[in-house]
Parts: structure tokens; C-alpha cells; sequence
């Protein structure tokens, strides 16, 4: 089992909403169209980072926990990771949309938190402008943050209670990546080019790298559903 432990954690990821898509209160198939091409182009935008840093040692993987199979340089877990782990997470917004339809934080909450997170990841850019791996993650979950700003700004009020409720599930699997609970990580940090501040055993900007990851997603899946699907939403 230890050659399959990442490949493992991909297909329990994705098993059970993958199921649940097809309820009949859920539907989230019908999103299918939308949201395929959404995490293709999302996941050439991540990749070409992870790609860069494989190359550069700023993390890597364990072979001994890998099917050893790899593209572009990358084992064929990492690039299902950026299939399987948005599909949960966006599948999960979703739910919670079609079982809780009127949910979501008031206007005023949602610019709240949306000024916190930008002023936490402007101040991320300035003083760690060393450290590769906080910058980029800094940089692309604003640049993220700021787009959605400008095309669907009232998805936040939605998202940050998704992604809070997702946190959960996020600390087991990516406690289990990093070294949680196994003799060794799956996939290990150079903390050199991080803060070197870790959440058990998951560095801190894995929450800010994880939340924009999911947002993209979300954002690029609501652009490409007809209108007649797209989430709304009347703030309170």
C-alpha cells in the first residue's frame, strides 16, 4: 500500500462527490461542462509552477509513496491531485449551495474578510519577497482574489464559508501529504523558501495556496455555466 499511499489519497478524495454528483438535489453534473474546462485551465496555470518548483528543489515527493509514473517531470499523483482535490472542493460549494440556498455572509463580513486576507497577502509579498514559495503563493491568490473582485465579486459571500467548512478535510489530506500520521512526507518542503511556520506538519501557506486554487475553480467554472446555472445571490 505504501507505492499507492498519494494515488490513494487522489481516488478517496474524489470517490464519494464524484457519487453524489448525480443526486437529484445536488445535480452537480449538470455543471460537468463548466466545470472540466474550468480545471484544465486552472490546473496548466498551477502546474507551471509546481513544474518550476520540482525543478528547483523548493519541494519534491517521496518515490516510495508513488506509483512512479511521471509527466513532465511530475508523478502522475501530483497532476490528478489537481483534478481530484477541486472536484471535492467545488462539489462541496456547490452542495452547500443546493441544500442551504439562502446562505451566505452579509455584505459588510465578506468585504471584512476580503480586505484581511488582501492586506495579509500584500504584507506576505513585501517582507518575504525572498522566500519563493510565500511570494508566489501571495501573489497568485491575490491576483486570484482580484479577479474574482472584478467579474463575480458577490461569490465571496458563499466562498468563505465553503472554504472555511472545507479546512477540515483540507488539514487530513494535506496533513497526510505532508507527513501526518505516515513514517515519512509524501511531499516534503525546502523551508528556505517558505516562512518555516507549519500547522502540524503543513507550512502555512498551503491554506492560502489551497484557497486560491479552490476560488479559481469556482470562479472559471461559474463563467463558462449558460446563466440559467449560475449561482445567485441577493446580499443581506
Amino acid at each position: 500500500m505504501k507505492h499507492y499511499s498519494y494515488l490513494a489519497i487522489d481516488i478517496a478524495t474524489i470517490i464519494i462527490p464524484l457519487f453524489f454528483s448525480f443526486h437529484s438535489k445536488i445535480r452537480f453534473h449538470e455543471k460537468f461542462k463548466a466545470f472540466f474546462p474550468a480545471v484544465i485551465l486552472s490546473g496548466c496555470i498551477y502546474l507551471s509552477w509546481d513544474i518550476y518548483f520540482t525543478s528547483q528543489e523548493i519541494w519534491g515527493f517521496n518515490r516510495d509513496y508513488l506509483v512512479s509514473i511521471y509527466i513532465w517531470q511530475l508523478p502522475i499523483e501530483e497532476l490528478l491531485f489537481f483534478i481530484c482535490i477541486p472536484f471535492a472542493c467545488v462539489f462541496s460549494h456547490y452542495t452547500l449551495i443546493a441544500v442551504f440556498p439562502d446562505w451566505g455572509l452579509s455584505k459588510s463580513t465578506t468585504n471584512l474578510f476580503t480586505i484581511i486576507l488582501v492586506v495579509v497577502l500584500v504584507i506576505m509579498m513585501i517582507f518575504h519577497y525572498d522566500k519563493l514559495y510565500t511570494i508566489f503563493n501571495a501573489f497568485f491568490t491575490l491576483s486570484i482574489m482580484l479577479f474574482t473582485l472584478v467579474l463575480k465579486p458577490s461569490l465571496f459571500s458563499r466562498f468563505y464559508i465553503a472554504w472555511g467548512l472545507l479546512l477540515l478535510p483540507f488539514f487530513m489530506v494535506n496533513g497526510l501529504l505532508t507527513g501526518s500520521l505516515i513514517d515519512a512526507p509524501i511531499v516534503w518542503y525546502n523551508n528556505t523558501q517558505n516562512l518555516g511556520i507549519r500547522m502540524f506538519t503543513i507550512p502555512v501557506e498551503d491554506v492560502f495556496y489551497g484557497m486560491g486554487l479552490i476560488l479559481l475553480n469556482i470562479l472559471l467554472t461559474e463563467t463558462f455555466l449558460p446563466k440559467r446555472l449560475q449561482t445567485k445571490i441577493n446580499y443581506s
